[in-house]
């Protein structure tokens, strides 16, 4: 499954899920992708992201507790599988390669 390759947006949801581990929904995924990104999200792209990769096996999801304020339906939280933190792990590693091979003159310039 490390094979996967993904886009900017489903590693930054990835990434958010790490982050937030154990408390994954829609609405912290949303709010903390905004607040620490500084760009807007709207939930239906957020949805058919989750979505996507679950179906690739990179995340897992269940359902929580029912709550009434949610009129008795339950959240549905996500986690990184072993699979999507493999991934995450060399995106990370192929970036840092790129970032180490950039001269630092071309990093200098202003």
């Amino acid at each position: 499954m490390s094979d996967y390759k993904i886009g900017e947006f489903e590693e930054i949801v990835m990434l958010t899920v790490g982050i937030l581990h154990g408390n994954a929904y829609g609405v912290t995924i949303k709010d903390e992708i905004e607040n620490r990104m500084k760009r807007k999200v709207t939930v239906g792209a957020l949805q058919v992201t989750l979505r996507r990769l679950e179906t690739k096996g990179l995340l897992d999801s269940h359902h929580g507790d029912t709550e009434d304020a949610r009129r008795g339906r339950p959240k549905l939280f996500f986690s990184l599988t072993a699979s999507g933190k493999n991934v995450l792990v060399n995106i990370r590693e192929n970036r840092n390669q790129l970032w180490d091979a950039m001269p630092q003159i071309i990093l200098d310039l202003k």
